[in-house]
C-alpha cells in the first residue's frame, strides 16, 4: 500500500534519522514529528508544532492524520499487551526501527 503511493525503500531507511534524512520533505518531518509526540507517554504536542501542522493541512487533513496516527498507535500497544505476533505477511518486507529513542523537540 504505501510502496502505490509513493513510499520509497530510501524513505523507509530515512526514518531512524528522519531530522537529518535528505530523503524526506519538510512535510513529512513534520508529520513524523507529530507521530513521535502523539506516541509518547503521556502525550504532548507542543502548541508550536501543532501550529505548523495548520500551516500545512486543513482541518480535515489533521483529523485524518491524527485518527490515523492513533490507530496505528492503538493497534500496536494492544497487540504487544496481548501477545499478538506477526503471522507472516510481510516476511523479508523492511521494517526500521530507531537506532537511538526518538526524543521530543518542543
Amino acid at each position: 500500500m504505501g510502496r502505490k503511493a509513493g513510499l520509497t525503500e530510501a524513505k523507509l531507511r530515512a526514518l531512524s534519522d528522519f531530522e537529518s534524512s535528505d530523503a524526506l520533505s519538510e512535510i513529512e518531518k513534520l508529520a513524523i514529528r507529530y507521530a513521535v509526540c502523539m506516541t509518547v507517554t503521556p502525550v504532548e504536542v507542543p502548541d508550536k508544532l501543532f501550529a505548523d501542522l495548520q500551516k500545512h493541512f486543513n482541518s480535515r487533513q489533521i483529523v485524518e492524520l491524527t485518527s490515523a496516527i492513533a490507530w496505528e498507535n492503538y493497534r500496536a500497544r494492544s497487540n504487544h499487551a496481548l501477545g499478538i505476533e506477526s503471522e507472516g505477511f510481510s516476511e523479508n518486507a523492511f521494517c526500521p526501527l530507531p537506532a537511538t529513542p526518538l526524543r521530543r523537540s518542543s
